[in-house]
C-alpha cells in the first residue's frame, strides 16, 4: 500500500488540508508537505502521530480491520468515529457506557 496515497484518500474523505493534518497530528506542517512535495516517506512515529490526529490506529490506516471479520455496520461505525473530534468521541463513549449499564 502506498502510504501517501492512503493519506490523500483519508484527507479527501474528511476535506482536510496538509495544514489540518499537521495541526491535528501535532507535527510540523513542513513534515506533511514534504511527504507530498519531496516524495519523502514518513517515519513510523510520524505516521502514528498522523493516525492519532485522524482518530485512528495504524491498523485502521492500513485498512486491516477489513481482514478482522468486521461487518459493514461495524466498519461504518469505525469510519464515522474517526471523523469525530476528541470531545465528541468522549461524549459518544460516555453515552455507550451509560447505555450498556442500563442493559
Amino acid at each position: 500500500m502506498d502510504v501517501k496515497e492512503r493519506l490523500q484518500q483519508l484527507m479527501d474523505e474528511r476535506g482536510w488540508t496538509i495544514y489540518k493534518v499537521a495541526k491535528e497530528a501535532g507535527i510540523p506542517w513542513s513534515t506533511v508537505r514534504n511527504m507530498f512535495k519531496r516524495n519523502t516517506e514518513p517515519s513510523i512515529g510520524t505516521l502514528e502521530s498522523i493516525c492519532k490526529g485522524m482518530g485512528m490506529t495504524l491498523p485502521q490506516f492500513f485498512d486491516v480491520e477489513n481482514e478482522m471479520g468486521l461487518t459493514d455496520e461495524q466498519r461504518q461505525l469505525i469510519h464515522q468515529w474517526s471523523k469525530l473530534n476528541n470531545r465528541n468521541k468522549r461524549l459518544v463513549s460516555e453515552l455507550v457506557k451509560a447505555l450498556n449499564e442500563k442493559a
